[in-house]
């Protein structure tokens, strides 16, 4: 059996776990990430603990997880809000360098994909398209367990889809993001507007939305109107077998879920009608589609 290294890396947290070709989790090792120490400190500690997870000579590849697009050619971050200092570093490289093992770089939730389509509710689909609903919106797409990340790592970025020009300004998003009217935050934020500053996350909107509340009811029918169009508008360019989403708003999916899928359908042509709405299986999926780049990059 094949085993691989997966290098879940976050803002906060670094994690490494030895995970088998089947994305069976082996071993895992957590740390903090102390960026603020310098990448070179970060990376010290990431090949220490690959090294503490040991069994190396049973390892086929490395792969890293990591917050933001990245150039999968050369393993490197093209932009690293969460982890300054790692922008163009050669990360990928450092670590193949000291291992002699092939080594494999890709955005959080491209591999987050690429564990659903290998080991989840996407396996067994040719085209899978991935998106998480939570703090932002964020999606991936896999073909045939590959992922398809771009020229420069941007493909899947669905966040700036414009759903609705005509809505307010939030921030550096387009006017009419969907991140901006149906993620968490946003939904948080039309509750505060409706309900007052007592409202301190999305779960308390859709728990009133459960009670029957009208208005609560509009912010989550709006929401879930505005979903309908992004994957709308996914489906127009790709047309995948599956939509695998997964995020912390999908723990309230039965205040939306139904809703969205009936106001998707009458958005695209009848024959992409029957695509399958899935909700994410994996509990580990960050790692494990770490652990699973290498195979899908070695194809």
């Amino acid at each position: 059996m094949k085993y691989y290294i997966g290098v879940d890396l976050g803002g906060t947290n670094v994690r490494v776990a030895r995970v088998s070709e089947q994305g069976q989790i082996v071993k895992v090792i957590k740390e903090a990430t102390e960026i603020e120490q310098g990448v070179e400190h970060v990376l010290d500690k990431i090949i220490r603990m690959i090294e503490e997870i040991g069994e190396l000579d049973t390892i086929s590849g490395i792969g890293m997880g990591v917050p933001g697009p990245v150039d999968t050619d050369n393993g490197v971050m093209m932009l690293a809000t969460n982890l300054p200092g790692f922008e163009g570093y050669p990360m990928a490289e450092t670590i193949r360098k000291h291992f002699n093992i092939p080594v494999f770089a890709d955005n959080d939730v491209n591999v987050a994909c690429l564990a659903e389509s290998f080991h989840g509710a996407g396996k067994g689909y040719p085209l899978c398209y991935y998106v998480t609903i939570s703090t932002g919106i964020g999606g991936a797409f896999s073909f045939n367990n590959r992922l398809v990340s771009g020229k420069n790592g941007y493909a899947g970025e669905i966040a700036n889809i414009i759903i609705d020009r005509n809505r307010e300004k939030v921030n550096y998003l387009n006017v009419g993001a969907v991140e901006n009217e149906a993620s968490g935050t946003a939904i948080t934020r039309k509750g505060k507007a409706v309900f007052g500053d007592h409202i301190k996350h999305a779960g308390m909107v859709f728990d009133m939305a459960r009670e029957g509340d009208e208005k609560a009811l509009k912010i989550v029918d709006d929401m879930a109107y505005d979903l309908a169009q992004m994957f709308s508008s996914i489906a127009h360019v790709v047309d995948p077998h599956i939509f695998v989403v997964g995020g912390g708003c999908m723990k309230s999916k039965d205040v939306f879920w139904d809703k969205m899928i009936q106001y998707y359908k009458p958005m695209v042509h009848i024959g992409m009608q029957d695509v399958i709405f899935a909700e994410a299986m994996l509990d580990e999926p960050g790692l494990v589609g770490a652990a699973m780049l290498p195979m899908s990059f070695g194809k």
